[in-house]
């Protein structure tokens, strides 16, 4: 047999052969050096069989990130294996120990276990230890292939290993990865020593899950754990897992209040509290005007609808599972509204429309309801009751491209006035062969076309996902990174030939016939709950002056000082800001403490000499620390926050 090298030169080698054997091959120091391969771009160990022909490539301790699946799923097994001695250091036999699965994950792995007595968190650092441990034993982790009959006999006593052997075919063989005395049921890949696994790792948690996810089995103790090819990597990682913990909006929108949830008032359904209001309407207002600008006309739709409305756009036999069931009312079924596109293609079919009124772009900041299970509800994210920067246009074939851009250009001016440049662009397109879609072959071809052909006219670089399309037609998606590298799907932008067609709208063209319109659905925020969650997060709590809830808050220093104080917030609220006076009997170190608390984003101090002189004393929040500035004009910081308010700097 021969594989191919990354240079192109042939290899020749015994039938069998492995990475490890190529690597000997080349050389004895790339065979020391040797850590894992790709063969054929897939990643793989050094102990698996290589297929004849093919190509292969090496990779050695000089970048072991390139092998951090693997490195991974070994520190698993190494995990597994310490849990293991864990147990009989406390009496307790082998068997007592019995183990699901325990895959490789993003920045990690995790071991499901069905354990004689629950680890507690407490535990976590001795099984560290004793990983730490048998990574300095250097074990080498050997490959098996067994019988189906020797692996249900050597693990007859673990009935989730029998489970998953029964279920192989009986003339498959059975992977067996050993390391010393312990011994795994495992397809691999592995690193092919212990003694080569990063020690930059770090048990995180433990929680419960079902067997096989579900909720019929048993529950078994899942460990979680992180790592990373470098101490700089993991420390990182954690790091940025504290700053999470510190922005979670859940968190900050407890302390802000932002907005709660009541169970009162039921699950996923969020109040907005004043300080919230104030967020979202700015928020809204934003994007109003923007819209407003190029030529939007708002609308307002019911939150229920016919059900026979979301039949015909296909919304409610397509996602069923997602909506709330029907309501009975006078012999006729309603539904909460799951979607907004059904309304407004009622709105444009409520008149005749020519080929001149076109396009039509109704906007609406509309609310909807979806079921979401219990378990996957999340603060803002991920909610019930939710309001969409809803917006569909109606236009001529003619006109699609134009509109696109203008689309295009609208949401990333939004993702940028937020500061969120960092985004990649996702063509999502039908899955070949799949039936969930509805339509015309001909219009979905054009529609994927026309959206790559936009995207590239402009420059953009993108990636097309094929199976990410809605059911009635491809979109563009925003994927954008906040502040502490996390992606996360915002704006979405959707070109349509098919509700019309089940609506059966149309506009009478310059030839007197009816013709078609195209459709583009397009939301930049996505969902005003979700985006502002992430906004929370992305910013910390501390929002620019001209998002932010409290504004400014005016201190003074003594009692004396309050009657001036009050004045000039008086003025600040005339002018349209949001100002406040703390007058409270606390000393001016532990007002300004508490405004800091707030992330009140303005702090004018005013004492004896600031009001001699109509003066403030300016304290700035901000991303480089805090700003001061002593003997300032009243009239000409008023002026100043006027114009970064109004500019939305």
């Amino acid at each position: 047999m021969h594989v191919i090298l990354p240079d192109g030169k042939q290899l020749d080698l015994p039938q069998g052969a492995t990475a490890l054997d190529a690597a000997r091959a080349i050389g004895p120091r790339l065979a020391q050096d040797a850590l894992a391969a790709t063969v054929g771009g897939e990643l793989t160990d050094l102990m698996t069989p290589l297929p004849d022909g093919a190509q292969i490539s090496l990779i050695t301790k000089k970048n072991p990130g390139d092998a951090a699946p693997l490195f991974r799923h070994s520190l698993g097994h190494a995990l597994s294996q310490a849990v293991g001695e864990f147990y009989r250091a406390r009496g307790y036999p082998a068997e007592a120990v019995k183990r699901g699965v325990g895959p490789a994950i993003d920045n990690g792995f995790y071991q499901d276990f069905d354990l004689p007595e629950p680890l507690k968190e407490e535990d976590l650092p001795e099984i560290e230890a004793l990983m730490r441990d048998i990574i300095g034993r250097g074990l080498d982790i050997q490959r098996q292939d067994v019988g189906k009959a020797a692996a249900l006999a050597q693990f007859g006593y673990d009935p989730y290993k029998v489970e998953l052997i029964s279920a192989l075919p009986d003339d498959e063989p059975v992977t067996f990865y050993t390391q010393g005395d312990y011994v795994d049921l495992c397809r691999g890949p592995h690193f092919p020593n212990t003694g080569r696994l990063p020690t930059s790792f770090k048990l995180m948690s433990t929680s419960g899950a079902y067997w096989r996810g579900n909720e019929k089995n048993p529950i078994l103790q899942r460990v979680y754990g992180v790592a990373f090819a470098t101490q700089k990597e993991l420390d990182g990682y954690l790091h940025a897992l504290e700053e999470a913990k510190r922005r979670d909006h859940r968190k900050l929108g407890r302390e802000l209040e932002l907005f709660t949830i009541d169970p009162l008032v039921g699950k996923g359904l969020p109040l907005w509290l004043p300080n919230g209001t104030v967020l979202r309407e700015e928020l809204t207002a934003f994007l109003k005007e923007q819209q407003f600008r190029r030529g939007y006309q708002g609308v307002i739709t019911p939150n229920i609808g016919n059900l026979d409305l979301y039949r015909t756009s296909g919304h409610y036999p397509y996602y069923s599972e997602s909506q709330f069931n029907p309501i009975e009312v006078d012999e006729e079924q309603y539904m909460l509204k799951p979607m907004n596109c059904p309304h407004h293609v009622r709105i444009y079919g409520s008149k005749p429309r020519s080929y001149r009124d076109l396009p039509v772009r109704l906007a609406e900041f509309g609310t909807v309801y979806r079921y979401e299970q219990s378990g996957e509800l999340n603060g803002l994210t991920r909610v019930r009751g939710f309001t969409q920067d809803d917006a569909h246009i109606f236009c001529r074939p003619d006109q699609l491209k134009k509109e696109f851009l203008d689309v295009l250009d609208l949401t990333v001016l939004v993702l940028g006035t937020f500061g969120m440049t960092d985004v990649r662009f996702r063509v999502g397109v039908r899955e070949p062969g799949s039936d969930k879609y509805v339509g015309d072959e001909a219009n979905w071809t054009l529609a994927e076309q026309q959206i790559i052909e936009a995207v590239e006219e402009v420059g953009l670089p993108y990636t097309v996902e094929p199976g990410d399309a809605a059911f009635y037609g491809p979109k563009l998606d925003f994927v954008v990174k906040d502040v502490l590298g996390r992606e996360w799907q915002l704006g979405t932008i959707q070109v349509d030939y098919n509700l019309p067609e089940r609506f059966d709208i149309s506009y009478v063209g310059e030839d007197g016939q009816d013709h078609r319109p195209v459709m583009i659905h397009r939301a930049p925020f996505g969902s005003v709950e979700r985006f502002t969650g992430i906004l929370i997060e992305h910013y910390g709590g501390d929002f620019p002056l001209w998002l932010a809830p409290r504004q400014v808050m005016v201190i003074p220093i003594a009692d004396r000082h309050n009657a001036y104080a009050e004045a000039l917030r008086e003025e600040l609220h005339a002018a349209g800001l949001r100002a406040e006076v703390d007058d409270s009997s606390n000393r001016m170190q532990a007002k300004v403490r508490t405004a800091e608390l707030g992330k009140i984003p303005v702090m004018l101090i005013v004492g004896d000499q600031e009001q001699e002189a109509r003066q403030v004393s300016v304290r700035e929040r901000g991303s480089e620390g805090h700003r001061e500035r002593k003997g300032v004009a009243f009239d000409d910081l008023k002026a100043e926050l006027l114009e970064r308010y109004k500019s939305r700097a």
